[in-house]
């Protein structure tokens, strides 16, 4: 295979994905997802001259003839159905669960040498592991060989947040294949204190004088630690490293990331939640809800960890 490989990003988000395969110099060629305000946000950092659009439509109505050739498919398809936080209806969550299948369509009728997936780790024991089996039989059946590995980004993309997901990979060449092996551990050098801001701090942001801040304060008591509000309580990382940063974080009052700095008590800002995530300084932020700006991150990807996937993804297509 060619040294230009080009890829399409379905379920794409804002487009944490699409940075990881492009800093292997992997060319995407089409961006997919349904959510408007992620459209926003991927149309701010990435439309240029009149390309690199978001196209905003439901996957079930967009046609394989319709895609551009591309030789790799990469896919955060939704987690929900399979989150342990969730219902886990799996395939039968209608809307959600059930996109798996339209993955299997454009494979079996587009045939690209290679596919990458990404999801919630749980998937790996979803239905007593019955769920990620089916999901091997049917990338299986179409002809792809297939591994996976759950891996954590505190021990594989040197960022310090707690964030353990499943990525499955697929080739149709055995040679591919064999090539192909997921990233080795690397240690972990990055704190806490690399992701956070520590000036021009909003005050919407902390809880200094509301309602919150009397039961905030018996709890959140170090800087060096950040706290998770969880509706009624307050819970503790005790690894000194940021938990999973999750959808609902923005919203409900509901696994909210919070911190102590030399002002007082706040929620981790948008940017700093991006940057527990991997996602560039220069990458920026439009003006939309705060709450559709922490479900973006929330529902983003550790961009570091899938570039080492992706640069070994590219060895293996390439024997380079």
């Amino acid at each position: 295979m060619s040294n230009s490989i080009k890829f399409i990003d379905l379920f794409a988000g804002i487009g944490g994905i699409k940075i990881a395969f492009e800093s292997e110099h992997f060319e995407c060629v089409f961006s997919n997802d349904i959510d408007k305000y992620c459209k926003i946000t991927f149309d701010y950092n990435f439309y240029k001259n009149g390309t690199n659009s978001l196209f905003l439509e439901d996957i079930v109505n967009i046609p394989s003839t319709d895609l551009p050739d591309f030789d790799l498919l990469t896919a955060g398809f939704p987690c929900q159905p399979f989150s342990i936080a969730g219902y886990q209806k799996g395939f039968e969550d209608k809307g959600r669960g059930d996109l798996f299948f339209e993955i299997i369509r454009i494979l079996k009728e587009k045939k690209p040498q290679a596919f990458f997936l990404e999801n919630v780790k749980n998937l790996k024991t979803h239905n007593k592991g019955n769920t990620l089996a089916f999901i091997y039989e049917q990338l299986e059946t179409i002809g792809y060989k297939v591994k996976d590995a759950v891996l954590n980004t505190i021990e594989y993309g040197n960022l310090s947040q707690n964030r353990e997901r499943i990525y499955i990979v697929g080739f149709l060449n055995q040679d591919f294949f064999n090539r192909f092996n997921f990233p080795d551990k690397i240690p972990l050098k990055k704190t806490i204190h690399d992701c956070l801001v520590t000036n021009n701090i909003d005050n919407k942001y902390y809880y200094n004088g509301k309602p919150l801040f009397e039961k905030l304060k018996q709890e959140v008591i170090s800087q060096n630690t950040i706290y998770q509000w969880r509706r009624i309580y307050v819970r503790e990382n005790k690894n000194n490293v940021c938990p999973t940063l999750t959808a609902n974080m923005g919203t409900g009052g509901h696994n909210v990331p919070i911190i102590l700095d030399n002002q007082g008590i706040r929620k981790l800002t948008p940017r700093e939640c991006a940057n527990f995530q991997g996602f560039p300084k220069d990458y920026q932020f439009p003006i939309i809800p705060d709450s559709q700006l922490y479900k973006q991150i929330g529902n983003s990807v550790s961009i570091p960890v899938i570039s080492r996937i992706a640069h070994n993804i590219r060895l293996a297509l390439t024997n380079n």
